[in-house]
């Protein structure tokens, strides 16, 4: 199962936006009226200009509220929608980043569901195909805002782009088997988002019959979720999957209980029943919600990630979800639609350079490692400890572990394949297998200028890692400079990635059509059950079979499912 999605460094996101003039990265057009304004069902939104890339001037409509502020007695509760705006809203800036770890400088704030809506043209004659895009960060961390998935590279293309915040850890994914808190709350956020555009996205010269639902790593997983959620039922008509599964090795849980006992323990509460904790953490800020994130951590920074979806029981709530996701696509209660699947060539190897490179983890992590590896990895409790070792066996050719390159290479593939490999190759090979529509598998290889994870003393990236397909789709001004227009490599990568997402959500189909010499050598077959190839993206793109089957055969061993 996968219950540790996320990427760490992204907690201190915020430190680092500090650090950059994110405004400076959005290029905004300077004009001397009010901004565009745009009229829907809901009311009028008054929004400003923006640059794309390559120059093209475009409408940015910027912290919208889509539900009720989740503060007070909502905290805890489902989203409240906004159907109806009583004024014109101020949507000329962004919103704030629900609650998580950040310096007091940066924009946080517990009212925090907003909706970004970025188009070329709101009056588009012919409606546009809407992206909507749920953003990373293991459900505790990063948002929708545009210094983390700015619109700039994406906007070049005739879409419509939609960037959201959802409410984070405890506040969005509290769950205590029972009905004071049944659990998901976070995804109930992404649904009502995307009911928000159903309503509204017309007005903004998008298509309400043409969404692609987006994400990666936790927003991978909400992907695939939504398409078995009965709440997310014709809300959606593509989707696209980056790096993260909710399917792994063993069933979702339907509570994670133990994790309310941890929050109540961290701010001070009793935790004798869900009743005190509830209402105890409902007298603590956000802040000290957001902040307590570091006390979860019981290795260095593992486990990466904390909150799951679960498997709701039925305390008469509308559910969002109610059954495995595996089952679920075995037995057809899908709402199947095109979906691109992917993971990256070393994923969370960084991780290894973690433990390695502190004489204390690495001293730890060699003498417990019957201990450490369960948490680090992500196993289940069952038979932990003789899958530590056989891993041990397995991946680790030299030991104990070194302060080298071939210790943390090593090491780093066992975290890449636990937490995001092996998880994501059962999805693919489960839709691929069950599902009706298409399926295309991308590894992504290209290592360009930047990366999620970049030698500290080069300052050079050292592998294709987790979340860098962001980098050529999105501006991330809070950590990476933009891309220029160029003809440097980086350059035509952005306009390859960005042409392959406007196709899927145009066509539902990414491969290239006349008009794109960018894609003009690229063929990419549907993958199928017997005859599974995928895209591998580097430099140029070549058709490949089995991804990574061969290493994982040995997670199959030991954890076995029948597709």
């Amino acid at each position: 199962m996968l219950r540790r999605i996320v990427f760490v460094c992204c907690i201190v996101v915020c430190a680092s936006a500090c650090r950059h003039n994110a405004e400076k990265m959005q290029a905004d057009h300077p004009t001397t009226d009010e901004g565009p304004i745009t009229r829907s069902p809901s009311g009028q939104f008054r929004g400003s200009w923006m640059t794309s890339r390559r120059g093209r001037l475009f409408q940015a409509y910027r912290g919208i509220r889509y539900a009720e502020p989740p503060v007070g007695e909502l905290r805890f509760q489902p989203p409240k929608p906004i159907l109806r705006y009583k004024s014109e809203v101020n949507a000329t800036e962004d919103g704030p980043a629900c609650p998580l770890p950040a310096p007091e400088t940066y924009y946080v704030d517990e009212d925090c569901l907003t909706i970004n809506v970025y188009t070329p043209n709101n009056k588009s004659p012919k409606p546009l195909p809407v992206i909507f895009f749920i953003h990373p960060g293991g459900f505790y961390s990063m948002t929708g805002r545009s210094d983390l998935a700015g619109p700039h590279y994406l906007l070049d293309k005739d879409l419509v782009l939609v960037t959201i915040n959802y409410r984070l850890g405890s506040l969005g994914f509290l769950s205590t088997g029972d009905k004071l808190a049944p659990g998901n709350n976070g995804f109930k956020d992404q649904v009502v988002a995307l009911k928000w555009v159903q309503r509204n996205i017309r007005a903004f010269g998008g298509d309400p019959d043409l969404v692609t639902i987006s994400g990666s790593s936790a927003g991978s997983i909400s992907v695939l979720l939504h398409m078995i959620s009965p709440m997310s039922e014709g809300l959606y008509h593509r989707g696209i999957s980056m790096s993260a599964s909710p399917i792994g090795k063993e069933p979702l849980f339907h509570h994670q209980y133990d994790l309310a006992v941890k929050q109540a323990q961290l701010l001070g509460c009793p935790y004798d029943n869900s009743s005190v904790i509830i209402n105890c953490l409902k007298t603590k800020t956000w802040r000290e919600l957001g902040n307590s994130l570091f006390g979860f951590y019981e290795f260095g920074i593992d486990p990466i990630g904390i909150w799951q979806p679960i498997v709701e029981l039925d305390f008469g709530q509308e559910r969002f979800l109610a059954i495995q996701p595996a089952d679920a696509i075995k037995e057809g209660k899908i709402r199947a639609v095109p979906h691109i699947i992917s993971q990256t060539t070393d994923e969370f190897f960084w991780d290894a350079f973690n433990v390695v490179q502190n004489e204390t983890l690495l001293k730890r992590m060699n003498s417990e490692w019957d201990y450490l590896a369960p948490i680090s990895f992500q196993l289940p409790k069952q038979n932990a400890t003789a899958v530590a070792n056989r891993l041990k066996e397995e991946y680790l050719p030299v030991w104990p572990l070194k302060n080298d390159d071939q210790s943390a290479f090593a090491l780093g593939k066992i975290y890449g394949d636990a937490i995001v490999g092996f998880n994501t190759h059962r999805m693919a090979n489960l839709m691929c297998r069950h599902s009706p529509e298409k399926v295309f598998y991308y590894e992504l290889a290209y290592i360009g200028n930047h990366s999620h994870y970049e030698d500290p003393v080069t300052m050079k990236p050292r592998g294709a890692a987790h979340h860098d397909d962001l980098i050529y789709l999105f501006t991330l001004s809070y950590r990476f400079p933009a891309i220029p227009a160029d003809d440097s490599l980086d350059s035509q990568m952005v306009d390859k990635m960005t042409a392959i997402w406007y196709n899927f959500a145009r066509y539902g189909d990414p491969n290239p059509k006349a008009s794109q010499p960018e894609l003009s050598s690229m063929e990419w077959p549907v993958m199928k059950p017997e005859d599974r190839k995928y895209l591998r993206i580097a430099e140029t793109f070549d058709v490949r079979e089995r991804m990574f089957e061969e290493r994982f055969q040995l997670w199959e061993e030991l954890y076995p499912m029948d597709y």
